[in-house]
């Protein structure tokens, strides 16, 4: 038995379109961006030809840059992260409050919290995740 192939049929009309004619009327929707310094995220710009945005302004692109050039003067690896003590501590502090926020939906939900309060409990483990997010 011979597997049949899709076959797509083509109207006259159609023969004459261009890929980028076909795809002009779907719409494009990307995963929200955020600024490559700052982690604030970028506004959704209409599809348009060219780069995306990586910085929300010209002073996180100068900030990048010169991060870009130390780590180059200094030897570390590009993709190294260094953090004083205090920006240590101060993530150290985030991650263990966005832990407790979790485990307090959750032992919520095991002595059945109602849909009211576990919504409330979720909302401000989102925001304690979205407060994680901004690291620098």
């Amino acid at each position: 038995m011979s597997a049949r192939l899709p076959v797509r049929v083509l109207r006259v009309s159609d023969a004459r379109k261009t890929s980028s004619d076909v795809l002009e009327g779907i719409r494009r929707t990307a995963p929200p961006q955020h600024c490559g310094w700052c982690g604030r995220r970028l506004e959704q710009q209409e599809v348009t030809k060219g780069r995306r945005r990586r910085y929300c302004g010209q002073s996180c692109r100068q900030r990048a840059y010169e991060r870009r050039a130390a780590v180059q003067r200094s030897g570390l690896p590009e993709d190294s992260v260094v953090l004083s003590d205090s920006e240590l501590s101060a993530l150290q502090d985030k991650l263990f409050q966005l832990r407790c926020a979790a485990e307090d939906v959750v032992t919520a939900a095991d002595d059945g919290a109602t849909a009211d309060e576990l919504r409330r409990m979720a909302q401000e483990l989102a925001h304690s995740a979205r407060d994680l997010e901004q690291l620098r």
